[in-house]
């Protein structure tokens, strides 16, 4: 419920309370464990990806292009929200100072809008490479890659100075605890002692376009793959094709049918221990996951890796 208050009788946040992950001290130190092992293991598996995307020539193509983009934002995007996370179950609920928690906000809105238009681009690029073969590596050319590239990254960064310079704009004068592990949008909305529905319509409104819009760009090009491959006249032709594209269409679903319950509709319509859990999904479970999904079981990924270990 919004509380606007007069002026005079505000006293401005300073800092916040981040309830964190859990609050039962009986499981905060099995869950610490838990998730600084997968933190390792997402900065492990992510950097090898950059590493022999970067060295290999045989992965100097679009499609690890891109794969290279997604490990560089998964790397990013863990490392803004697992400390918060892990200093919440070594410690219990703890402060985030006020600039603190807007910079987190904003990088983590930057990244995630990121990774929603870098999936829409990948998507395209498979699109592509199915359905016009022989004129891929033309469509598909270096300058055409880094362009997509930049368009996603910049395009995020613009949506978070929005949002972000819209949330720390609002009056925060109590209470001031977060049941979060890390500062979200809804979250922050709720404290605010200022009438919200202008950056509740910004935030409504942004996660429409930009999830929903790199959404429908996915779902257009998988629906146009989807009749190229019922078209191929061999059951191994057809197999062979939809494997191309398969671990990428996994990625997108668990990806936005998470971020889609939580952003794409009005922040009042929440459960926070439900959205705790969700966005644990896309925050942990994902960047941890997406490597494996995408690259190391991968044929061509995989001779990459052996020739680097042999090299060595």
């Amino acid at each position: 419920m919004e509380r606007p208050q007069k002026p005079g009788n505000m006293t401005r946040v300073q800092e916040f309370i981040l309830l964190g992950l859990s609050t039962s001290s009986d499981i905060r130190d099995v869950l610490f464990a838990i998730f600084l092992t997968l933190y390792l293991v997402t900065l492990l598996e992510n950097s090898l990806i950059i590493y022999l995307v970067c060295i290999d020539s045989e992965l100097h193509k679009p499609m690890y292009f891109f794969l290279g983009n997604l490990s560089c934002l998964e790397v990013s995007y863990v490392s803004v929200i697992m400390p918060s996370l892990l200093a919440g179950l070594w410690g219990g609920p703890g402060p985030m100072p006020f600039i603190a928690c807007m910079t987190q906000l904003f990088f983590f809105i930057s990244l995630i809008c990121t990774e929603c238009t870098l999936l829409a681009a990948m998507a395209y690029d498979r699109y592509v490479a199915i359905c016009h073969p022989l004129h891929y590596l033309l469509l598909m050319r270096p300058q055409v890659c880094l362009a997509l590239s930049l368009s996603s990254w910049l395009s995020g960064l613009l949506v978070s100075v929005v949002k972000t310079s819209c949330i720390a704009s609002l009056s925060y004068c109590g209470p001031n605890v977060l049941n979060h592990f890390f500062c979200d949008v809804s979250p922050l909305l709720k404290l605010s002692c200022t009438h919200v529905a202008l950056t509740e319509l910004v935030d409504f409104i942004s996660a429409i376009v930009i999830l929903w819009g790199s959404l429908l760009v996915a779902i257009a090009s998988y629906a146009a793959i989807g009749r190229a491959v019922l078209r191929i006249p061999s059951a191994a032709g057809r197999c062979k094709a939809f494997s191309t594209c398969a671990s990428h269409l996994l990625v997108v679903g668990i990806f936005y049918s998470a971020t889609l319950f939580i952003y794409a509709r009005p922040s009042r319509l929440e459960a926070a221990d439900l959205n705790k859990m969700l966005s644990v999904i896309y925050t942990v479970v994902t960047p941890m996951c997406n490597p494996v999904i995408y690259c190391l079981r991968n044929k061509e990924v995989q001779a990459a890796l052996h020739r680097t270990l042999r090299w060595s």
